[in-house]
């Protein structure tokens, strides 16, 4: 098919592509161009705001991530329905969007200092209980975000949390709804069961009707399409031994990694916010006058707790914690680093409002040996190398199974092995075509019908296959000897059902109508239990959901009757004898328990509501 394409790609193929392509622009016109040119940055829009599509790749690449981390490195990553994974990503980002847009219409704020204190205080990002900027970097890196992008998302996380804190928080419920609530969940059912067990022992099934349905159903009892595969498998760990890294190499390398280290500086600070309700002048007069008092003596700290307008770190004396360089705004750590330890700076003024800094105390960086991190950096070193080599091979394998007829020549180039797959059908198999990226390769038409080799398949990281098709074989009806005995004991099962659920019916009715059915005399005794709860021990769950379904018995010789079928056929008659409803009233403790609950509950179906008329309002356009 390949070789086809290539073969006719100059001549009339390709001629009447562009014939077709002239004929689409005559009707479309360059307006619906032009339109779709404008939006191809773009992956929606919501309310006129737009999500790009470098958003969308980040958030798809995001919740790979995610997969990868709660399943662990063994997880099939082939698994994953891209199409599904993309449209999930896409509508959490509109989501998200639509929220944000609510709480800046609700004039939700979040300051810049408060963030400073999320992220210092956030437990990921410190090492021995203390903020680490080396920490805080790699693990934003690792989530695909620089610096300025995370505190961005942290504050529209925080803005969102704020909306969603406002509206179902606000849920509540009446102490009548509190009472009836734990009325029910409180209530307790007396009750009795009769099990009539289907018997398959007591049917017969005549050869004919096995024959008839074997007949009548051929096309479940096929035997499954199955391929065998030839392959080769590229594992990276193969070029291990085949790298070598010099000591001038490693020396560079631990030159940039101690390069990177920074000192630790604990900064404390007396913050004045100016903002609409009081001007910048207004603001720096008062940071003047604590300034003043600072000069006569007072203490930094109880200043700090009395006046300081940052309210996540006044009540610790305004002290900010341990951080390194890129933490804070550009003013503030320039005039940070201008102190010596113990000294305060004079008012600096940045995007919160003015600040009064003092340098606390100073943590040196902790410079490791070259000796001390030899082994981490010829392995880290190694790393790189072997990736190089390995995307290069892989490339080389990929281009030589392309011009190739079948796997030996690539095999010999690379000096790899051949394999061979058991059979295996388009549901999988064990080891290699357990893995759906393999299974879908092999049942493609380029693969399967055309008889080419696979493209270069990424099965992980650490493992690339090539893989052709070696043998076909084809679904065939299995032969009627071969599934007699499965079709009998599915009869069996299923007339057995049958004949039980007539017969429990019928009783069903008879006990309904007040009647003692003469039957009942031979079909075993009724099983009572006493002041059953909702979460009973012991009771089949279907068994349960129906009891507690049953209306509670007019009187108290007037029990009601329902029946159920358990999967295993057999038919089970349900008698209601009573139901108790909990007479002690609910202490404080139980009252408040059920109030959280009820009014979580109703917060959240609000704000579920809250959000449904939001998408429901907006104009949303998806590209």
């Amino acid at each position: 098919m390949l070789q086809n394409i290539r073969d006719n790609s100059q001549g009339w193929i390709a001629k009447t592509i562009i014939g077709l392509i002239v004929v689409l622009l005559s009707f479309t016109g360059f307006e619906a161009i032009f339109n779709a040119a404008s939006n191809s940055q773009n992956a929606a829009e919501v309310n006129g705001e737009e999500i790009s599509l470098n958003e969308l790749n980040q958030a798809v690449e995001l919740q790979r991530r995610q997969l990868l981390q709660q399943f662990g490195r063994d997880f099939d990553t082939s698994l994953i329905d891209e199409r599904l994974l993309r449209d999930a990503a896409l509508n959490g980002l509109i989501e998200r969007r639509l929220l944000l847009q609510s709480a800046q219409e609700a004039d939700f704020a979040f300051s810049q200092a408060a963030l400073d204190q999320v992220i210092l205080q956030t437990p990921s990002f410190q090492q021995n209980g203390q903020f680490s900027a080396e920490r805080f970097d790699q693990v934003i890196r690792q989530m695909g975000y620089s610096r300025l992008q995370f505190r961005q998302m942290l504050e529209q996380e925080m803005l969102i949390g704020q909306l969603r804190a406002g509206i179902a928080g606000s849920g509540f419920v009446t102490e009548q709804e509190i009472e009836s609530f734990a009325r029910l969940e409180r209530q307790t059912r007396d009750f009795a069961t009769l099990t009539l067990q289907a018997d398959p022992q007591a049917i017969t099934i005549a050869e004919d009707e096995v024959q008839a349905y074997y007949d009548e159903n051929a096309a479940r009892f096929m035997s499954p399409e199955q391929v065998v595969i030839d392959y080769i498998e590229l594992k990276k760990d193969q070029f291990f031994a085949q790298v070598e890294v010099s000591e001038e190499d490693l020396k560079n390398l631990y030159e940039k990694e101690i390069a990177n280290l920074a000192e630790q500086r604990q900064a404390a600070h007396i913050l004045i916010e100016s903002d609409g309700v009081r001007s910048d002048a207004e603001a720096k007069a008062k940071i003047d006058g604590i300034q003043h008092r600072l000069q006569q003596g007072e203490d930094f700290a109880a200043l700090a707790k009395e006046l300081s307008e940052d309210s996540g770190s006044a009540a610790d004396g305004g002290d900010l914690g341990f951080a390194g360089p890129g933490v804070y705004d550009p003013d503030f750590e320039a005039a940070l680093y201008a102190l010596a330890k113990g000294e305060v700076s004079a008012p600096v003024r940045s995007e919160f409002g003015w600040h009064l800094i003092k340098l606390i105390d100073v943590q040196a960086a902790d410079v490791p040996s070259f000796a001390s991190l030899h082994d981490k950096l010829e392995r880290d070193l190694k790393t790189q190398k072997v990736e190089q080599r390995f995307v290069e091979v892989s490339k080389q394998l990929e281009d030589a199974a392309f011009e190739a007829s079948d796997l030996s020549q690539p095999a010999q180039e690379l000096g790899l092995t051949v394999q061979t797959s058991e059979p295996f059908g388009r549901e999988g198999g064990e080891g290699l075509s357990a893995n759906r990226q393999v299974v879908q390769a092999a049942f493609s038409d380029e693969v399967l019908e055309d008889g080419a080799n696979s493209s270069a398949l990424e099965l992980d990281p650490e493992t690339v296959v090539v893989l052709r098709v070696k043998e076909h074989r084809k679904s065939e009806r299995l032969p009627f000897e071969q599934v007699s005995a499965e079709i009998r004991e599915q009869l069996l099962q299923e007339r057995a059902a049958a004949a039980v659920q007539d017969k429990g019916e019928q009783l069903l009715a008879d006990l309904r109508e007040g009647k003692t059915p003469v039957e009942m005399a031979d079909v075993g005794t009724w099983q009572v239990t006493e002041a059953a709860t909702r979460s009973q021990d012991g009771i089949e769950p279907v068994v349960l959901q129906t009891l507690f379904r049953m209306p509670k018995p007019e009187t108290a010789d007037k029990p009601n009757y329902a029946a159920v079928t358990l999967p295993s056929g057999d038919y089970v008659l349900v008698r209601l004898n009573g139901v108790s409803e909990p007479q002690e009233a609910l202490s404080a403790e139980e009252k408040a328990m059920y109030q959280r609950f009820l009014a979580s509950r109703k917060g959240q179906q609000d704000f579920a509501a809250f959000h449904a008329q939001q998408e429901a309002d907006a104009k949303i356009e998806r590209f």
